[in-house]
């Protein structure tokens, strides 16, 4: 014991960059970090639609680097574990309790899975039975929990395909059975990796223009598709609840499938070749086809072209029908929408989207108009046959409308409930509650024919004060039924129960209290009856304070950010602190609409892997959800002056800690994950404001995501000046301050592959920075194995502590 401690101690003293190319192992935080790192996580929370039952989900916070590491494939946008056909990064719940709403009582699951990998909870139509999955080093299971007994089944020994995102079952609208997709037995052999080649990989364009992002994880080959192929390929087996079961279904590659509110039909989506080594599965061609509830083909609803092609803009769409889904206000009706300006956003039309509908035999050319928005339809809220809600957005000039319409007729001169910036937060009006229709669909909530409700956060400068109001259908007006006092709480509302009896089920916290469950009645304006009591999992941060801080920039922005200083602090005695800030920009086009506060000064303390909080126990300031606003005004875009705007908001949020006396202007870092590690570097290339820098996940050369980034939709071709001054990489031979920066290698995420990371290191050490990079062995764009993460925690103290807090 002794000789390991020393050896510790002695690698804790050795100068980091003597392990330039030594192979470290993973390392473990000091005991003040370890402490919060190994909290337990608190419960997450299902609960039926009536407030009877409440299912707590208990969950580890960390994988292993053993389980992480396992083989998996990466092809066409989806990384797949090979030995049970499921995702290879889900996560997972451990244990199921059942909990009583109106008594308390606690009740432990019977006849769990042993080493329970619990994932796609789902409540049956009737609510008094649960089908999960359980994740085996095999194969994918379905399971069911009764609600009556608290016991759990096994329904299938395996056999569930979990390759795509979607819950891989559906209920039948009966409750008595599941429709599943089960792997396809008579896929063959894994086809053989090791194959020769039997010639080059060639890819061509003849001639049109293909802007494309920077996806991740793409077929590369033929061995590729291949084994996209073999683990794609499904079959849709019905799962009665004795466990029996039939097959339905010929092999396809079914992406997904969803029955009819009725439970007459099944719409589902097959995909085809030819694939695409430039973009993922989801734009692969398709084929949606109609099926009887049994599984049986009728006919072809709809075929889905590659989509390789698509106009430049984060408001373009695709040509054509898309969006085919089933309505839920009827019991067998689709819908769907199309362009009218072809999907290219540059086209000047008055109209963008038109909706259409049709019922049985679903002929998309047989179609009815319902409404046609004036920006890109952005979703619908059905509700009966008179109404519905529909929403459209333009993402370029942040404009959004809401649509009162009649879903029974065309909608030629739609009424519009509202027309506003979405970054205009106190004016949002929030969205129309729904509850569940005779068909099991959540619709719009309307009650004596006469009104709507809506909820939403309470944005205002005070912070936020979640809301429910009463929207009259004839007058188009509200009344506030209930608004959280936000006095000293955060209370949002989780689901309405019974709103003519003024029943809601919230969830309340505070900077000390744990989020707890409680019953509230609107009506009787009465102490709300909690339902839950989750500990405070974060017991070392006792006495720390937290304050919700507000100051300006030098061009008058109101900015903000949470403070956090370690307990027993004392100014006077103690005198100023090193700080550590945090942040993540945001592009804004009205300045006064960026200083707008958006979340609430009384959340509890919530630590998680990447959070800066582990350090306030380090002797540390922190200034988290610092805002940084990068504002373009009329013409002007936002990242015009992204530098300089850059460096105005580090310096505000400074200068303020330092004018209350809390933080050592000396010694000061700032950190980011991802967009934040893009602004640490910038930061540190443009400005002498920090003593260094921790950049995790970032992408710092913005050549290589040519065709836009983050809410820059110019191309390099059109903006090259802007790509240049905005890319840290360029600017290499200005850093002088020391940059941690810390990259998973095998990050998916668009724009942040590796080789940003690894380049901008070699680029800094060429010009003589103090720089050192971490290549985390299998992790993502977030991290996930304990190892990785407490290694992430300690080599950040190692920075912290050396080049801030000790700073000579």
């Amino acid at each position: 014991m002794k000789k390991t401690q020393v050896l510790i101690a002695f690698l804790l003293a050795i100068p980091f960059g003597l392990f330039a190319q030594v192979n470290l192992k993973y390392q473990t935080p000091p005991q003040e970090i370890l402490e919060l790192a190994n909290s337990k996580l608190t419960p997450s929370v299902n609960i039926d639609k009536d407030g009877v039952w409440m299912l707590l989900m208990e969950r580890s916070a960390y994988t292993t680097i053993e389980q992480l590491s396992a083989k998996e494939y990466r092809l066409a946008g989806l990384r797949i574990n090979p030995k049970n056909n499921g995702g290879s990064r889900s996560r997972y719940s451990e244990n199921l309790i059942l909990k009583n709403v109106n008594s308390g009582e606690e009740f432990a699951v019977k006849r769990l899975p042993e080493n329970a990998k619990i994932s796609n909870i789902s409540w049956s139509p009737d609510y008094t039975k649960i089908a999960f999955t359980h994740s085996t080093a095999k194969s994918i299971e379905l399971w069911m929990l009764d609600i009556a007994t608290k016991t759990a089944n096994r329904l299938s020994k395996g056999g569930l395909n979990g390759v795509f995102r979607a819950r891989p079952f559906d209920w039948s609208a009966d409750g008595q059975s599941l429709i599943c997709l089960f792997v396809n037995p008579d896929r063959g052999l894994m086809p053989d990796e090791t194959e020769t080649p039997t010639g080059p990989v060639i890819q061509e364009n003849m001639g049109k223009r293909a802007p494309s992002r920077t996806y991740q994880d793409l077929l590369q080959n033929g061995i590729d598709e291949a084994l996209f192929d073999y683990f794609a390929s499904s079959v849709i087996v019905q799962v009665n609840l004795d466990g029996t079961s039939t097959t339905l279904s010929n092999a396809g590659i079914y992406s997904s499938f969803n029955f009819s509110p009725n439970g007459e039909y099944i719409l589902a989506k097959t995909i085809h070749k030819p694939y695409s080594y430039l973009v993922p599965y989801y734009r692969f061609p398709a084929q949606l086809e109609l099926l009887d509830k049994n599984g049986k083909f009728i006919k072809l609803v709809q075929d889905l072209p590659l989509i390789e092609v698509m106009p430049q803009g984060f408001d373009a769409a695709e040509s054509g029908a898309r969006r085919v889904s089933w309505r839920a206000d009827k019991p067998a009706s689709i819908y769907w929408v199309e362009a009218l300006d072809g999907g290219d956003p540059k086209n000047n039309v008055e109209l963008r989207d038109a909706v259409y509908t049709t019922d049985y035999p679903f002929d998309l050319k047989d179609k009815k108009h319902i409404v046609s928005t004036k920006n890109r339809f952005a979703g619908i809220q059905w509700g009966n046959a008179e109404i519905a809600i529909v929403y459209d957005r333009w993402r370029k000039n942040r404009n959004t409308k809401a649509y009162f319409i009649n879903p029974s007729i065309s909608n030629e001169n739609p009424l519009i409930l509202y027309d506003r910036s979405t970054e205009d937060l106190y004016s949002d009006p929030g969205y129309f509650v729904t509850d569940e229709n005779e068909f099991g669909r959540n619709t719009l909530l309307i009650t004596n024919k006469k009104y709507l409700y809506l909820s939403g956060e309470g944005y205002s400068p005070e912070g936020n004060r979640p809301f429910i109001d009463r929207f009259d259908i004839n007058t188009k007006t509200t009344k506030r039924l209930w608004r959280a006092d936000g006095k000293e709480t955060y209370e949002r509302i989780t689901e309405v129960l019974d709103i003519k009896k003024g029943l809601l089920i919230t969830n309340i916290q505070s900077k000390t209290q744990n989020p707890q469950y409680y019953i509230r009645n609107i009506k009787k304006k009465s102490a709300p009856k909690q339902i839950t009591n989750f500990p405070n999992p974060y017991k070392s941060l006792a006495g720390v304070s937290k304050q919700f801080i507000k100051y300006k920039r030098d061009d008058g922005v109101d900015l903000s950010a949470t403070l956090y200083l370690p307990a027993g602090y004392d100014k006077e005695k103690d005198g100023p602190l090193p700080l550590l800030m945090w942040a993540y920009p945001r592009e804004y086009k009205d300045s006064k609409k960026a200083s707008m506060v958006r979340s609430s000064p009384h959340r509890f303390m919530r630590v998680y892997y990447g959070s800066p909080i582990f350090w306030v126990n380090r002797g540390f300031a922190i200034m988290e959800n610092t805002e940084f606003p990068i504002i373009g005004e009329g013409d002007e875009e936002p990242n015009d002056t992204f530098v300089k705007q850059l460096v105005a908001n580090a310096k505000a949020a400074i200068d303020y800690g330092v004018e209350l006396g809390v933080v050592d202007r000396d010694r000061c870092a700032v950190g980011g994950h991802s967009y934040g590690a893009f602004m640490t570097a910038n930061l540190l290339a443009h400005s002498d404001l920090f003593a260094a820098g921790i950049a995790r996940s970032g992408a710092y050369n913005r050549t290589l995501t040519p065709f836009g980034f983050q809410s820059e939709e110019r191309t390099y071709w059109q903006a090259p000046e802007i790509y240049y001054e905005m890319s840290p990489f360029m600017h290499a031979d200005k850093m002088k301050t020391p940059l941690l920066m810390i990259h998973g290698i095998a990050d998916n995420n668009s724009g942040t592959f590796p080789l940003q990371s690894e380049r901008f290191y070699n680029a800094l050490k060429g010009h003589g920075a103090t720089v050192r990079l971490v290549m985390l062995p299998a992790e993502s764009h977030g991290y996930a194995a304990k190892e990785s993460i407490f290694h992430m925690l300690w080599e950040t103290d190692q920075w912290l502590m050396k080049y801030v807090k000790n700073k000579k």
